[in-house]
């Protein structure tokens, strides 16, 4: 073997830098392997067409904790996010259009285009949807107390529990709802037209392959709002340079603390010896030696194909194989010659910087899943588009602009024994075609595109199933039960072995919060004498 590090970590995603900026800031000798040939993960943004970059994967921002974003200091070294003017434009099957954001007066008109006691029942919504946020934002960068420890898991528990006990009996019930309910039963309780809950559902199937029928969607809708941008909660926006600005800043500062970081090193398998995680063989061949191995890629992809199935017990092997994962996601970027003219909203205005969302109706989302499930795609897919290059000139060339198209209810597995291969050009012609009919010559407009199947998300980044989430976010898979109850403190059940990525608490999203809570355990079990964690 090579020489050997104090910590080891698979995958320079932007959680696995996290986790070794604050590991090399305590002191550690740290190493990151990354199988492809830029940081990043699916944070990166990459040349598609001559003159037009775009965020390959991961494409917009609010998730990212604060105290990471502070700590590495990454507004010192140019990163930089655009607030959206309004959160989300919907055209309707009608001709009309909502909007959705730009301040609770302006939302309220919108409302009252369609229902005026759902524009009178908004701001308590929001009261409620911010009370269980404030408690998810309280969680997100504490670690789950692990089952199998004794006092310590009731002590964590109870300490953590804490803040729940506080809030009054209806802030309970709504925890209760989010945690529990479909999105549309959530919803239906508060509004009564079809777009207003369509504006507030689509956060419930993103990235997610589940109607928003499915009991516990509203946790997903949930686990999208309790983010920030430039400190005002529940905002979304573009991060100036595409994602990969962001893992680009994230692998300087690491770089400038002793990380080190090889690129085009994939991992074949780790190392046990003894039962303890010792290291880990690539590809090539090379063995690297460890005191610590921490895998930020998903847990279906570090224990199935990753790790001897004789190193692990067989109860784990046996809930790791039914870990759900697969988000149903289809990602294209396109290159555009002029910006897309809706019918409903043709001229540029702020609905071209916003999250341009193609589902009008909750049941429109719930007919895209059910021909999913069938056919293994919708013929009317979920389309959310973003246009980044409205705020962001460095994306493309004077006059032309990038699309995001990030697109759900996609099979990760195709049925009759079809392959993603053959299929990936219809599916886009598919969005492409959902686009097109609400605006037309979006097509014509076109001069290049890229297309990840959930295949070639895969393929591409490591996302088994194209998981965005490195699994379901459902509620037995969540806090201190993920990726397995016993094993939600971001500690594998090797010795040596933890966890960084998605597929532990809080999950999916660029949050920077696994990094976080991974290196504090990773700290603490290094013991009292080790280097502080400032």
């Amino acid at each position: 073997m090579t020489k050997a590090y104090d910590a080891l970590i698979i995958g320079a995603g932007h959680n696995g830098l996290v986790c070794a900026f604050y590991l090399a800031r305590a002191g550690l000798k740290v190493r990151i392997v990354e199988a492809r040939d830029v940081v990043g993960g699916a944070a990166v943004t990459e040349e598609f067409a001559p003159g037009f970059r775009n965020s390959v994967a991961s494409y917009t921002v609010s998730l990212l904790q604060p105290k990471v974003i502070a700590d590495m200091r990454l507004a010192d070294h140019g990163y930089r996010v655009i607030e959206r003017p309004i959160s989300n434009f919907l055209p309707q099957e009608d001709g009309g259009y909502l909007k959705l954001g730009g301040g609770l007066e302006r939302t309220q008109a919108e409302f009252r285009k369609f229902s005026a006691r759902d524009a009178e029942m908004l701001p308590a919504y929001y009261d409620a949807l911010e009370n269980v946020a404030e408690l998810l934002r309280d969680l997100a960068l504490r670690v789950p107390p692990n089952v199998g420890e004794g006092l310590r898991t009731l002590f964590d528990g109870a300490r953590q529990g804490r803040r729940f006990a506080t809030l009054s009996l209806e802030q309970q019930r709504d925890v209760l709802d989010l945690f529990t309910k479909s999105a549309s039963a959530m919803l239906g309780s508060w509004f009564e037209s079809e777009a207003v809950k369509a504006a507030f559902g689509f956060d419930a199937v993103v990235g997610n392959y589940a109607s928003p029928d499915t009991p516990g969607s509203a946790y997903v809708l949930l686990h999208h709002v309790f983010g920030e941008v430039n400190g005002k909660k529940g905002a979304w926006g573009h991060s100036v340079g595409g994602m990969g600005k962001i893992t680009e800043i994230m692998a300087k500062v690491c770089r400038d603390h002793g990380v080190e970081i090889s690129l085009e090193s994939p991992v074949a398998r780790v190392l046990v010896d003894g039962g303890r995680a010792v290291g880990v063989k690539l590809v090539g061949g090379e063995e690297i030696a460890a005191a610590r191995v921490i895998a930020n890629v998903g847990p279906k992809l570090l224990y199935e194909r990753m790790m001897d199935a004789a190193d692990l017990p067989q109860d784990f092997q046996r809930r790791i194989k039914g870990f759900k994962a697969g988000s149903g996601t289809f990602r294209m970027n396109v290159a555009l010659s002029q910006l897309p003219k809706f019918t409903c909203l043709p001229e540029p205005g702020e609905h071209h910087q916003s999250g341009i969302i193609l589902a009008p109706t909750l049941d429109y989302m719930d007919r895209a899943f059910l021909d999913a499930k069938q056919y293994g795609w919708s013929k009317a897919p979920i389309v959310e588009m973003l246009i980044p290059s409205t705020v962001d000139d460095s994306l493309a060339p004077a006059g032309c602009h990038v699309a995001s198209l990030f697109c759900q209810q996609f099979a990760p597995e195709l049925p009759d024994g079809r392959d993603w291969d053959d299929e990936e050009d219809a599916a886009a012609e598919c969005i492409i075609d959902t686009v097109e009919k609400h605006a037309p010559g979006f097509r014509a407009s076109i001069v290049g595109s890229t297309r990840l199947s959930p295949k070639g998300l895969e393929r591409k980044f490591g996302l088994v199933g194209g998981d965005i989430m490195h699994g379901h976010m459902s509620l037995d898979q969540l806090w201190a039960a993920r990726p397995v109850l016993g094993n939600g403190g971001y500690r594998g059940p090797v010795k040596g072995l933890y966890m960084c990525g998605a597929g532990t608490h809080p999950g999916g999203g660029v949050t920077g919060a696994p990094g976080h809570n991974a290196a504090a355990v990773i700290l603490r079990d290094r013991g009292l004498f080790a280097p502080r964690w400032r």
